[in-house]
């Protein structure tokens, strides 16, 4: 029995170094996944004519991606999801797309909701007050941060005086569905981990997204690309 014990003591002192570097490829792998999928996730909606309005996404300054947000309840609901957020770049977000940093969204809701379901969120940050809150910590929806329901069309013709005023406008799409939706009461903030192990070392959100200094990463390409053919310039 001792000498079993004592192969498989010696095994884990070999491999037991070895565990977090296995451990971060793998998160790293994660991160990468989920930049390439916020990158389809956008191509596919913005590909859509009926979707978006295009007046409302050239005036936006930054555009956050959650694909497949879960979301599970019975009686009492709750949301996790992760993705990236893009800005345009320069002081007053008026330049081309930038690298995006990482962000999280937590969420919950009360209600009769039975079930689990995988969503695809879109957010339009539509102005500089919404997009320097969120790039510097954790916001409220609804609370920090003014947020409506998006408009959904070729124009803008239905929009509401609340989705002018908001600071962010939401979108969802589910099971093939896309329509604007309200995440009030949800919070988004920067995943600072993620942003570390996708550029290497410690940046401040803001300065991934606004310094023009920070290489797009290679799974986040088809973000950035997608967000300079869709809207290439910004449009008061």
């Amino acid at each position: 029995m001792r000498k079993p014990l004592s192969v498989l003591s010696s095994i884990l002192f070999v491999v037991a170094p070895f565990l977090p570097e296995v451990a971060n490829a793998s998160d790293q792998s994660k991160d990468d996944d989920r930049l390439r999928n916020c990158g389809s996730v956008l191509k596919e909606i913005l590909d859509v004519p009926d979707n978006i309005p295009q007046d409302l996404l050239d005036k936006a300054d930054c555009v956050v991606v959650f694909p497949s947000v879960v979301k599970a309840a019975f009686i009492v609901g709750g949301s996790y999801g992760r993705g990236a957020m893009s800005c345009r770049k320069g002081d007053e977000f008026r330049g081309p797309w930038g690298a995006p940093s990482m962000m999280a969204l937590e969420g919950g809701s009360f209600g009769f909701q039975i079930g689990g379901e995988a969503t695809d969120f879109v957010l339009l940050v539509m102005n500089e007050s919404g997009a320097r809150g969120i790039l510097a910590s954790k916001v409220k929806l609804g609370g920090d941060a003014s947020v409506a329901a998006g408009p959904v069309g070729r124009d803008t013709s239905a929009e509401t005086d609340a989705s002018m005023r908001a600071e962010m406008l939401t979108y969802s799409r589910a099971r093939g569905l896309f329509a604007g939706v309200s995440l009030e009461g949800s919070t988004i903030r920067p995943d600072n981990g993620d942003n570390e192990r996708v550029y290497g070392k410690k940046i401040p959100a803001r300065n991934i997204v606004l310094s023009g200094t920070v290489t797009v990463p290679p799974a986040a390409r088809q973000m950035i690309s997608t967000l300079d053919a869709k809207t290439p310039k910004h449009k008061s």
